[in-house]
């Protein structure tokens, strides 16, 4: 009878009704409430797709965002299910909502891609000259393109050594391309020197008739061409002989 008496008085002292198990402590309220969260974000995330998890070395469980230390998976997800890192995730994504450019829609409708068969490599010419007033080397190139799409022209343009993905980038090198639908893009390696664009130095030309596309470049001449075609200085005049004419 008196340990009756003494369970009733405790349960009056500490505030449980008599047949119940006691009130539990705080801790273990904590560790239940850590154990729920933890089964119900086992239920919900994909660990493998957490943004702000890192596994160090140790074999510890890092959040990146909350900048806290875990022992193991389950405490890491119960710390994901917490009030600390829900707001840190909500003030990440109102910031970058903030930061982040509001584009303008755009009106214009994409453009259909244009799938072509193609039918190989266009026929072609090479010719190398150089002029004999300026010294200058050219270069003519002739493009066949018999069965190019009605309506087209063929198209060219220069590329840079370091921009093809075909071979080893050569800085002496650059590279002509041409294309016309439904021929396969072409190219060729040239010089890397500087094309001369003046006057009736460069020029492109489409014949309809014979389908053959010319496009004629000419380089300009580098300091060192220009000095090895100047001429040489006339020989000193011998001891006591006259001098040399023109001077």
């Amino acid at each position: 009878a008196w340990c009756e008496a003494l369970a009733a008085a405790m349960d009056r002292d500490f505030g449980s009704k008599p047949g119940s198990g006691g009130v539990a402590s705080s801790q273990q309220q904590n560790v239940d409430r850590k154990e729920r969260l933890r089964q119900l974000a086992y239920q919900t995330l994909d660990i493998s797709k957490d943004p702000y998890l890192l596994r160090n070395h140790l074999g510890s469980y890092a959040c990146k965002l909350c900048l806290t230390l875990h022992n193991n998976e389950g405490n890491y997800l119960a710390h994901t299910q917490g009030k600390r890192h829900q707001e840190n995730v909500a003030r990440r994504l109102a910031r970058e909502a903030r930061d982040a450019p509001v584009l303008p829609l755009a009106n214009k409708k994409k453009a259909a891609i244009r799938k072509t068969v193609k039918i190989g490599r266009p026929g072609y010419r090479v010719t190398k000259q150089i002029e004999p007033e300026t010294q200058q080397r050219s270069l003519l190139f002739e493009v066949e393109y018999p069965e190019i799409e009605e309506g087209l022209q063929p198209r060219h343009r220069f590329m840079s050594a370091y921009e093809q993905k075909v071979e080893a980038p050569d800085k002496n090198f650059q590279y002509i391309l041409f294309a016309a639908e439904p021929y396969e893009t072409i190219g060729f390696k040239i010089p890397n020197v500087e094309i001369d664009k003046s006057e009736g130095k460069f020029s492109t030309n489409w014949d309809g008739e014979s389908k053959t596309f010319a496009v004629q470049m000419f380089f300009k001449r580098t300091p060192h061409q220009q000095q090895g075609s100047s001429a040489p200085p006339p020989p000193p005049p011998p001891p006591g002989g006259p001098p040399p004419q023109g001077s």
